[in-house]
């Protein structure tokens, strides 16, 4: 076994010099190729879909479930629970992976955190997901929608919990706080891959930024759980995985997300390779022996997967519930 030295770096976190890499020999490692047996799911079609599908026409509202190509639809869907993409469907910045269109977004609908809230009500749902496209055109990202967005589903549904999946709103703490003090149980900002791949994947983000996105959130709302998200396949190694890991617990961060990145077409960055669930598991072990209060790692993983459950790590949830 390869002895490992440890050292800090600059965001205070332990760095693994030496780092143990997975087992690559076995033959369920695939790079790339067909997709995988694990990573086939039935198109989503049923009833609850359908009617879901048609609350959202009728209320002029998109979902990033369907705008991102989410593999996990119908699952989430069928159960009653969604995501809601704010601020329309076209998005300021171009990062390599989103299926989501770039370009000049369309002005912001004031009636849009309403609506979101009445559809909320209307789906009968116990947690609700909020994110949106980034809009760096206006002075507050758009942050005002996100907090509207909460005080309409907290007053239409009283005790239902709610995670929001912010962009970075350019660092703007002014903005981020505009979030925080609607009370969001889960907080969420993805950094989505490792710091060496930004300028590949994310071109107009900062790894740096993100962390401190996150670590500004805990310490505006001490009782808000903080999470994030990244995707495997784009070429990164297992020890930038590991540090991220090391980077994000040095910045208090309570929930991680880790899921295969799948090409949603061809325009768009190319899978370097597929992970096995064996490693993804592997990856959620890694998490939760760093202090993650919850890791979910698989291939079909997304950011608000499972979601529901996390919001019950919160104290404010906790306090309802006693």
């Amino acid at each position: 076994m390869t002895k490992q030295t440890t050292s800090k770096n600059q965001f205070g976190a332990v760095v693994i010099d030496a780092p143990i890499q997975p087992d690559n020999s076995g033959p369920g490692q695939l790079t790339r190729g067909r997709r995988p047996d694990w990573l086939r799911v039935k198109a989503p079609a049923n009833d609850k879909v359908n009617e879901l599908r048609g609350l959202f026409r009728g209320k002029h509202l998109n979902t990033v479930c369907e705008e991102a190509m989410c593999p996990n639809l119908g699952e989430c869907w069928g159960r009653g629970t969604a995501t809601f993409l704010l601020m329309g469907d076209t998005c300021t910045r171009s990062c390599g992976f989103c299926k989501i269109k770039t370009g000049r977004p369309a002005p912001l609908d004031p009636d849009e955190p309403r609506r979101v809230g009445e559809s909320v009500r209307a789906m009968g749902l116990s947690h609700a997901v909020l994110t949106s496209v980034n809009r760096d055109e206006l002075p507050d990202g758009g942050a005002w929608v996100f907090a509207e967005s909460l005080h309409w589903i907290h007053q239409l549904v009283p005790g239902c919990t709610v995670e929001v999946l912010i962009p970075d709103f350019k660092g703007d703490e002014a903005a981020l706080r505009t979030v925080m003090d609607a009370q969001p149980e889960i907080l969420n900002h993805n950094t989505e891959t490792v710091p060496r791949l930004y300028r590949t994947v994310r071109p107009q983000a900062k790894y740096e930024r993100s962390l401190l996105v996150l670590k500004r959130a805990k310490e505006m709302d001490p009782e808000a759980l903080t999470k994030t998200g990244i995707m495997v396949g784009l070429g990164e190694r297992w020890d930038e995985i590991l540090q991220v890991m090391d980077d994000l617990r040095a910045h208090d961060v309570d929930i991680m997300t880790i899921g295969q990145y799948l090409q949603p077409s061809r325009f768009h960055l190319p899978i370097e390779r597929y992970y096995t669930p064996d490693e993804f598991e592997r990856l959620k072990e890694e998490g939760l022996n760093r202090g993650f209060r919850w890791m979910e790692s698989g291939p079909l993983v997304r950011s608000s997967y499972h979601a529901d459950g996390q919001a019950h790590l919160s104290p404010r949830v906790r306090k309802i519930e006693n």
